[in-house]
Order: structure tokens, then sequence, then C-alpha cells
């Protein structure tokens, strides 16, 4: 994993552009696109399948703002899509990541320490044609470099055009990506981003930042300076019982990203019709919005009130700029990948350090639920 040459005879790092999309894998690509576009508001605006000529999967792409997932589900119980539905359930396999050119990124990656999946590869049809390839990173999950220049079409070779829209509930962009390794991990994987893409590490935080009664982990974030793909990578620390983090990896089998945040520019608005439209949410208890108003809440423009109704959290930064956010509960029946909606107010770059505890507990509590904690 690790870069052995020196920094004058390294090849140069991937250049990346920002993130493509986000690929899951799921058991039914149907029900799922359904759940997405009626309650986290996505347009559905592509379709592959055996109708496009592709005979062993199905896949839908749903849009909001920005963002961009594709979800795939296997036409039968062979195959590499239903092997990693079977290991891991419902789950992200891709972030893919746009590049100018795909090849170049590559072999940069590759000269760098990166373990290839797929080789430079051109796909074409009558919209034009693009160029894909992918590395490995933690547990199953892949980064495909996608170089679409050349490509007029809905999203890719083999898909076409579907409208479908719905409702949206005002996201526009991936804000960041999280892992979660297995203890003892982080570091090297933090390394691998280093090494490979030129990360570098924005913040970490320790089990004396991350902890509860019962469990606790570390985390660093990860971040592409240019393009502010960011990617936090956490892994559990020991404590008197299993952490949430090691409950994902004992139901996801292994490591994988654990949640994806979207970025919205009204959070009350966002998450008031998602709630509407279905969602849940994590829930703070009563005592986290006392103390919030007794401490943390000057400059502030959103109303109290609304933040309990809504079970919103608020952490302000020494730079004057507070984040709000809140999370998802797990989409799928394990335990594993679920969904943070974030606002930056004021120029804020943290992750809610203030809200760990609250966060944490919230979790704690749906764990003891199914017998975990």
């Amino acid at each position: 994993m690790a870069l052995t040459q020196t920094s004058l005879e390294a090849p140069p790092f991937p250049v990346l552009e920002g993130t493509d999309h986000v690929e899951l894998w799921v058991g039914n690509a149907r029900q799922a696109a359904h759940v997405y576009s009626k309650a986290f508001g996505f347009d559905v605006v592509a379709y592959s399948g055996p109708e496009t000529g592709v005979r062993d999967r199905v896949s839908y792409v749903l849009q909001q703002g920005r963002v961009r997932l594709v979800l795939t589900a296997p036409l039968s119980p062979e195959g590499e899509v239903a092997r990693h539905v079977a290991l891991h359930g419902d789950g992200v396999r891709s972030i893919a990541l746009a590049v100018d050119d795909a090849e170049k990124a590559y072999e940069a990656a590759v000269a760098r320490g990166a373990r290839g999946v797929a080789e430079p590869t051109t796909a074409t049809d009558r919209d034009g044609q693009l160029r894909y390839a992918s590395i490995a990173t933690f547990g199953d999950t892949v980064h495909t470099f996608v170089e679409r220049s050349d490509y007029r079409g809905a999203h890719w070779p083999g898909f076409r055009p579907e409208t479908m829209p719905a409702s949206g509930v005002g996201v526009h962009h991936i804000d960041h990506t999280v892992g979660n390794v297995e203890c003892g991990a982080m570091d090297a994987w933090v390394a691998f981003y280093s090494e490979v893409f030129g990360f570098t590490v924005f913040q970490e935080f320790d089990e004396h930042d991350i902890a509860t009664q019962y469990s606790a982990l570390r985390s660093k974030v990860t971040r592409d300076p240019k393009t502010m793909i960011t990617i936090p990578i956490n892994e559990p620390a020991v404590g008197l019982r299993a952490s949430q983090i090691q409950e994902y990896i004992d139901y996801y089998r292994g490591s994988g990203i654990q949640h994806i945040a979207l970025h919205t520019d009204d959070i009350l608005e966002t998450v008031g019709q998602m709630k509407a439209n279905g969602v849940q949410f994590l829930t703070a208890p009563d005592s986290y919005y006392k103390a919030l108003a007794e401490h943390r809440l000057d400059g502030v423009d959103e109303d109290m009130e609304k933040l309990k109704y809504l079970n919103v959290l608020l952490d302000k930064e020494d730079t004057g700029g507070y984040l709000l956010q809140i999370f998802t509960k797990p989409i799928g029946d394990r335990p594993t990948l679920f969904f943070e909606i974030i606002q930056r107010k004021g120029g804020a770059k943290g992750f809610g350090k203030g809200n760990f505890k609250a966060l944490f507990e919230a979790i704690e509590k749906d764990q003891a639920a199914r017998g975990n904690l």
C-alpha cells in the first residue's frame, strides 16, 4: 500500500476534477430507486438493464443538484454484484472520480501504490465514448476514474434516458463520504490517500474527542486540497461495549462507506420535507437543546424551537461559523449505510465535534434496541 520511492522519483498524483457519481450495489434497484426518489427527492434520469442490452444487472441513475447516485442490482445469484450484496447487504461499491484522462489517472495511482481493479477501458455508443478505470480502496470499495468529455449520453454507454422527476428536497452536492475500517487500519488508509492521491489530513479526532460511556472511535479527515473531495476515515477504539463503528464492520462484513453527507443551503426546509416524505432520523435528547441554548446560540440565525422540533444538531466553531447537521437512520435492514444532511454557515469547515456525544448516544440508543450494545 505504501509508496517506497523518494519524492524526487515519485510519479505525479492523479489529477482529479471532483466526484462524478456514487454507485451503490443493492438487492432490488427498482425498489431502492423508488425510496430515493419519493423520500430523498432524487429525479430518476437514466436506466440500464436487459432492455438496453445489459444482461446481468439493472441500474437506475438518480440526480439532485450535483449529486448523482447509481443504484445497481443483480439479475441472478451469480456474479460480482450478487456476491457483494450477499456479503455486505446494500452498500457503496464505487466512489467515482471525474478526471480529464482516465488512463493517466489510473497509471499514476497504480505507480504510486494503488491496486488496479479494472484497467483503462473505452465504452462507446451513439452518444460518443467514455473512458474509465478502477482502483481498490478499503474493503470491497473502489474508486472509478471517469473521463466523459467525449460523451453526451444520459450517464454511460448501455444506459437510456429516463424522465421521472421528483419534488427535490434541496440538496446540492456531496460534502463528504465517510469510511469505516477495522481497528488499527486507519493510519494505513490515511497514508494510502496521502501517497496515492496527495490528500492531506484536514482534521483528526481520537477517543478523547469521540466517546460515550460505552464506546469510542478514532477518525482522520483526508481531503484533496484542490477539489475538496473529502473522505474521513474512522476506526473503532476500545470501549466498554462494541462501538457503532464495530457494529457496522460486523454487519457489513468488513470495511466500507459508513455514510454520505449531502449539503443543503436550508437544512430546516430540507429536513422538514424529508420527514414529511417518511425519512427517519436519529433523535437527540431534550437535554442537548437545553445545553445548546445556554452555551452556543450567539450569532445563530435559526430558530431554536425549529432546530429542536426537527432534531437538527448545531456546532459553533472558533472562527464564528457554525455547522448544522442531522443523520438518517440506516437506510437498509442492516445497521450500516446512512446519510447525513449538512449545512455550513459563516465559513464553517468542521464536522460537528461538539455534537459527537449527542450523536453517539442517539446511535447507541438504536444499538441497544437491536441488542448490540
